[in-house]
């Protein structure tokens, strides 16, 4: 298809031309006339085709790029048509996870961005708790992958040339571990993730993040972080200091830092769960419904900083509605952060992330919310896949441009014709956790699919919860599902591998240690060395599988550091198969008396509201996984 554009396009060229391999077309004087010019007002964006001639007309240039993207779906026809649609938010677009291991390298960001601008997504956030530069600093992000400052300057230009803002998102205070492990940076260090406030040495540090990490970018906003400090001033602060309200001493550390924004005219934001839990009777509960803040406290707060309001687990308008108006007295712009999904998973968790979402954002739009972010975290290894989360990407861009309640075909028309994969197919990564046994739409977070990878098959530590639950026929069934939806043409095909070969090990793994436990309680050799002989090594074979299509994929998306964590993870299951292939022979060729691992008997893994019978159950630590002990042993941890 060739294209020719007519009106003032010179700040746009690079990015029609970042888009036109994408959409395939190429520039040319004797092309299709593209009539390009402002519209009537900032948030309105309208796209047609009259009488042949097409025309966009946008408000701000990153609306552009969504508004080509749609003359090209809806033009292809040949068909008259006309668009027009009201952006309903001022900035919206994800959060990245790059601390987590998985650290994108520059091509696999570009690509996001691409896709981000057909959708119409206008901001980027980088979460980066050590993985960027500083100066003076060896061994802040060391062997983690972190980003130059020119590769983070190649990002910012890239998202600009859509009209995308993009900007760091940082910790200044907690969630430090990966910094503060270092001997040599004892001396910042409170407690195991939180910074000493108040220590002159801390103070210039902070000063150093904020100046090395805001430097590559053109944008002036900055999320300073800040959240889930709950250790603050329990550590080397109180030995020096006694005891300290935490909520005294973050407003303290929160004030200098502003002085550093400011000096550097940076827009900070944070996020707000500090002050409602600092609120709470226990001190630690976000969501406490009969939490507000006292008027004492709402005085001190701040107000040149914006408020972020994250919530990705409720599904109900009202939830978010008295959420929001429980932020109302902290008197500062508040901005939401929902969720796609990701976290703690091979998949991603459709079932809750689109529902939440879909509710969130409606409250939001009525609410007058204007700044939305949609995080994607990569807690506990990262084995999931952003890529995965376009789908969810896709609702947000929706809702962005549509007043009042949201057709889901117009999702999945616009997501197939952004990805060139169908809404359906993505929905199927929410099948590797939404399992038999869990709640509907899986609201309480399942995630089997990691820990019944993980989890060992002679200590059985999650079999009791999984017993009668039927998985090995339910991985059986999605393993075929997802080879069914494959299309090895589509660009994203890749993706689907290794939830495919996941799959595959699962079909045979998931019940395993139950079939074990059976069969030595009732005494079957027989089973038991069709199990060594047979079984393990099969799953064995197809966890290597697993692992080399997940290596190609880590490749392609990330930076190679972090990948050893999941290759150890890898090992350690095919060397326990391994183990219990030889101890089960030895069982039952008489070399040992008994097995002990299988004669403990099975227990609920945990009796909290994520593990009842309701549901398969939900496990955050790998190490938890694998074993009931000791993987690390911290003398000191602070």
């Amino acid at each position: 298809m060739k294209l020719h554009f007519e009106g003032d396009i010179a700040d746009l060229l690079l990015g029609i031309e970042a888009l036109s391999q994408e959409l395939s077309f190429t520039l040319s004087d004797d092309g299709g006339k593209v009539q390009v010019g402002p519209s009537t007002a900032e948030d309105v964006l309208e796209v047609g085709l009259e009488e042949g001639n097409a025309y966009i007309r946008y408000g701000q240039k990153h609306q552009f790029f969504r508004g080509l993207g749609l003359l090209i779906q809806q033009g292809q026809t040949g068909r008259p048509f006309h668009i027009k649609e009201n952006q309903q938010f001022g900035t919206i677009g994800p959060m990245f996870d790059l601390s987590r291991n998985g650290v994108l390298t520059l091509d696999s960001f570009k690509f996001l961005l691409r896709k981000m601008a057909l959708m119409g997504l206008n901001t980027v956030m980088l979460y980066m708790e050590d993985t960027y530069e500083i100066s003076g600093e060896p061994y802040f992000g060391y062997m983690r992958g972190r980003y130059s400052a020119a590769e983070l300057k190649e990002i910012d230009d890239y998202a600009d040339q859509f009209g995308i803002e993009a900007f760091p998102s940082i910790q200044t205070l907690a969630h430090l571990e990966e910094f503060l492990k270092w001997e040599s940076v004892a001396t910042y260090k409170d407690t195991k993730g939180a910074l000493l406030v108040g220590d002159e040495n801390v103070d210039r540090l902070v000063e150093n993040m904020l100046e090395s990490v805001s430097a590559p970018f053109r944008s002036k906003r900055i999320h300073i972080g800040m959240d889930e400090a709950e250790e603050l001033g329990r550590g080397k602060y109180l030995d020096r200091n006694g005891y300290e309200a935490r909520f005294d001493i973050m407003i303290g550390h929160l004030e200098k830092i502003l002085k550093v924004t400011s000096r550097l005219g940076l827009e900070p934001m944070m996020w707000s769960d500090m002050f409602l839990k600092l609120a709470s009777e226990d001190g630690r509960d976000y969501y406490n419904s009969e939490t507000g803040i006292p008027e004492e406290m709402a005085k001190r707060i701040p107000k040149n900083v914006e408020m972020v309001y994250w919530d990705y687990y409720h599904t109900e308008m009202e939830d978010y509605e008295k959420q929001i108006a429980k932020h109302r007295p902290l008197g500062c712009n508040l901005a939401f952060a929902g969720a796609v999904w990701v976290f703690n998973t091979f998949g991603v968790n459709y079932g809750l992330s689109l529902r939440a979402t879909d509710s969130a954002l409606k409250v939001c739009k009525q609410e007058g919310i204007r700044d939305i972010y949609a995080t994607m975290w990569g807690d506990d290894g990262n084995e999931s896949n952003p890529v995965a989360a376009l789908l969810g990407l896709q609702l947000y861009a929706e809702h962005a441009y549509t007043e009042g309640s949201l057709a889901w075909e117009q999702v999945t028309e616009r997501v197939k014709f952004c990805t060139g994969i169908e809404a359906e197919a993505f929905l199927k990564f929410k099948d590797l956790d939404e399992v038999p046994g869990s709640e509907p739409n899986n609201t309480s977070q399942s995630n089997p699919s990691k820990f019944l990878l993980y989890q060992d098959v002679l200590l059985g530590l999650f079999d009791k919860q999984i017993e009668g639950l039927e998985l090995n026929e339910h991985y059986a069934a999605l393993e075929q599902a997802l080879r069914d939806v494959r299309d090895p043409k589509a660009e994203l095909d890749y993706i689907f591998e290794v939830p495919e070969k996941l799959s595959g090990v699962l079909k045979q793994k998931s019940e395993i240690g139950v079939q074990l436990k059976l069969a030595y309680d009732s005494g079957n050799k027989e089973v038991l060395r069709q199990i060594a002989v047979e079984v393990l090594p099969a799953i064995s074979s197809s966890v290597q599988e697993l692992r080399r299509a997940h290596r190609s994929q880590w490749m392609r998306v990330f930076k190679p550091f972090g990948w050893e964590v999941i290759d150890i993870r890898y090992g350690g299951v095919v060397n326990r198969l391994d183990t219990a292939s030889e101890r089960l022979i030895d069982y039952v060729e008489g070399r040992l008396e008994r097995i002990e691992e299988l004669e403990q008997e099975r227990l609920i893994y945990s009796s909290n509201n994520r593990f009842n019978h309701k549901g398969a159950g939900w496990c955050s630590y790998y190490y938890r996984m694998a074993s009931p002990n000791v993987f690390f042993h911290v003398l000191n941890p602070l």
